[in-house]
């Protein structure tokens, strides 16, 4: 029997996530779609997290991708790690089987396991939600994409201590390669 198995990204990955990237966004009027470009800038940025890179492989074939990578929420009090999701895509001969859910959960995990404490996403509301994502304006939390109200959510991911300080409030700042998309 086939089942999903979830992991981390490795080296040899890169190939086959450009084409699930590529695939689940395709678009007539473009050869190659920003979130292809966007994954491959930020590998090679400081805001990458190899843990936090997951695929979702079935029958050997990688069908499904969650990312998290860093980005920092800008407080009168200075700078804070925090975490974006995206992009989260699934080839299209496997969407809607909840490969993609499974990715973003498994991504979600690892991050909770790293200590991490906050993660924003632009997305659909009631595909997120089922994560625990809500309203980022809520939570204090601006940036770029403010103005689109609920598509701009977050999650607080749980402490790993019961004397941890909530997550800070204040401008999500993404890295450069974010600037593209």
């Amino acid at each position: 029997m086939t089942t999903l198995r979830l992991r981390p990204e490795d080296p040899a990955d890169e190939e086959p996530v450009a084409r699930v990237l590529a695939a689940a966004f395709a678009r007539p009027d473009v050869a190659t779609p920003p979130e292809v470009e966007l994954v491959e800038d930020l590998r090679r940025s400081d805001a990458w997290i190899p843990e936090l890179a997951m695929v979702a492989e079935y029958g050997g074939e990688v069908v499904g991708y969650a990312l998290l990578t860093r980005v920092q929420v800008r407080t009168d009090g200075g700078a804070w790690p925090a975490l974006a999701l995206g992009p989260v895509a699934v080839a299209p001969h496997r969407q809607r089987i909840g490969h993609g859910a499974a990715a973003v959960q498994a991504a979600l995990d690892a991050a909770t396991e790293l200590g991490e404490r906050l993660v924003v996403v632009l997305g659909d509301p009631g595909y997120y939600r089922r994560f625990g994502f809500g309203r980022a304006d809520r939570l204090g939390l601006t940036s770029p994409w403010s103005g689109l109200g609920e598509p701009w959510q977050a999650l607080v991911l749980p402490p790993s201590t019961s004397d941890e300080p909530p997550p800070p409030t204040g401008e999500v700042v993404f890295p450069p390669p974010w600037s593209k998309v």
